[in-house]
């Protein structure tokens, strides 16, 4: 009776070892394609926040190749201050920079370009969302993208701050959009993260840029 105890623990304790083992040399396995297939997507969204265009027919190879060749990374600032920023190679253009942040749901991370004042908004897009689709979700959608482009990251005053408005909102400042339909707390949300995004751009000097070097 004891042996026969014995073996039913001896099998558990590996039937246990072998379910704990199979997921976690899948996921060493899988690994590098995860981490390929996001970098890919987030070069493919620097490139579009910059206005970068390239043939969209690529294999994912040559995309990451031409954002190697084309894009240059810097990282400014310390600590909590750090940004990390994109630009084109080739000539002074917009700036890209990253953000992250909690949304309604979950993380929501992308990319804010900026023209050369660092205050006027080049682009704007999320490779990365939580949100409900429909409602939150829209913030990846082209129609919500599009409101960015033009509008400053101060009001009129010079104030820095941007706002992500009630949908139906009458927006007159140079720092407001139209928000999501059915989704204001999920505006809000984006209205912090980039405030907080917007504080650290604050704090770059423009001689410490080395765009179009």
């Amino acid at each position: 009776m004891k042996r026969k105890n014995a073996y039913t623990i001896f099998y558990a304790i590996l039937l246990g070892l072998a379910c704990a083992a199979i997921p976690t040399g899948w996921s060493i396995v899988t690994r590098p394609f995860y981490d390929a297939n996001k970098k890919l997507d987030e070069d493919k969204n620097v490139l579009e926040v910059l206005g970068v265009s390239y043939d969209a027919k690529l294999p994912a190879k040559d995309v990451v190749g031409f954002f190697d060749q084309n894009i240059e990374k810097q990282i400014i600032g310390e600590g909590s201050d750090q940004l990390t920023v994109y630009y084109a190679k080739a000539k002074a253009q917009a700036i890209a920079v990253n953000f992250q942040g909690r949304g309604l749901w979950g993380p929501i991370r992308g990319y804010l370009s900026l023209e050369p004042d660092l205050k006027t908004i080049n682009g704007f897009t999320v490779y990365y969302h939580e949100e409900t689709p429909g409602l939150g979700g829209e913030i990846e959608k082209p129609w919500f993208k599009d409101q960015f482009k033009g509008k400053q990251i101060a009001d009129a005053d010079g104030k820095p701050g941007f706002y992500v408005r009630r949908a139906g909102s009458s927006i007159s400042a140079p720092n407001e959009i139209d928000g999501i339909s059915g989704a204001t707390l999920t505006g809000n949300k984006l209205t912090v993260i980039l405030n907080d995004l917007i504080a650290k751009i604050e704090k770059i000097h423009k001689e410490d840029l080395h765009v179009g070097q």
